[in-house]
């Protein structure tokens, strides 16, 4: 399983929105500067966090985004969901039921689960109710606790400047 760079972007780009002001806002361009990646990619993520409500747009010349809901109120799971879609990793293609004995009632019955499917299914549910378990503001201040001054200072004076 391999997500795309879009999660990788997503997260430390929130990230930054945790602290901002109410009423204040960041665009893309800033966000990609300050990261150092690619504006047009990060663009295309925003887009679908926007579209499953983790951030907000706003237009304007003093526009751009803010977080549409509280940071403990986004999991982990939810950006990764935005970015990457609500679709099982493991697609089964149910291979079973097209080998060589399909046609033999008496070798071959369907009535069970793919055991496959079921235990790698299982397990993603563990996965996934872990990465619901953490929040974006948990990242947050787990993250911030380990800046120096001078970084939590940086932070600071880079909002202001917005």
């Amino acid at each position: 399983m391999q997500f795309s760079v879009g999660v990788e972007y997503a997260f430390h780009s929130l990230f930054y929105l945790v602290d901002l002001p109410e009423g204040k806002t960041v665009g893309i361009k800033q966000i990609a500067e300050l990261n150092a990646i690619s504006e047009t990619y990060l663009s295309k993520a925003f887009a679908k966090l926007r579209k499953s409500g983790i951030v907000r747009s706003i237009p304007g010349v003093k526009g751009g985004y803010e977080l549409a809901r509280q940071a403990e109120d986004i999991s982990f799971w939810d950006i990764i969901e935005a970015i990457e879609g609500p679709s099982f990793f493991f697609q089964c293609a149910e291979i079973r039921k097209k080998n060589i004995f399909v046609d033999d009632p008496s070798v071959f019955t369907d009535k069970c689960p793919c055991l496959i499917k079921v235990v790698i299914q299982e397990a993603e549910e563990l996965f996934r109710d872990k990465l619901r378990s953490r929040s974006l503001r948990w990242l947050h201040d787990q993250v911030h606790s380990d800046f120096s001054k001078d970084k939590k200072m940086a932070i600071d004076n880079w909002i202001n400047t917005l």
